[in-house]
């Protein structure tokens, strides 16, 4: 007998997206935005903000103190960095948290099946 999950793959029964497998979704998404405010908001900053530093040095030479494309290139770089380490914490933890839903769904159909 083949498990529940494999018959209904082979009858055309497309897999549609449950409010459970939403709610996983968000919860995910929301565990992302907490780890993001907690470990990735500084770093992201920090990172960026080295990288414009270096970025503005290879430009105009010495770093020019008052000037002002020196401030907004390490002020872009910063904001570059805060939005890459946002997207990373956000979308890992999203795509985590619903593979491991996705991996857990045939458990339930097989355990329904009996």
């Amino acid at each position: 007998m083949k498990p529940a999950y494999i018959t209904d793959m082979e009858e055309g029964n497309e897999m549609k997206p449950d409010k459970k497998s939403r709610r996983k979704t968000y919860a995910g998404a929301g565990t992302g935005i907490v780890l993001f405010a907690i470990k990735g908001l500084l770093p992201g900053s920090f990172l960026g903000g080295v990288i414009g530093l270096n970025i503005a040095r290879s430009l105009l030479g010495t770093p020019a103190g008052s000037m002002l494309l020196p401030r907004f290139i390490v002020g872009l770089f910063m904001l570059i960095g805060v939005l890459i380490s946002g997207i990373i914490f956000i979308a890992g933890s999203t795509a985590a948290v619903w593979l491991i839903g996705f991996a857990m769904s045939p458990l339930k159909m097989v355990r329904r099946s009996r």
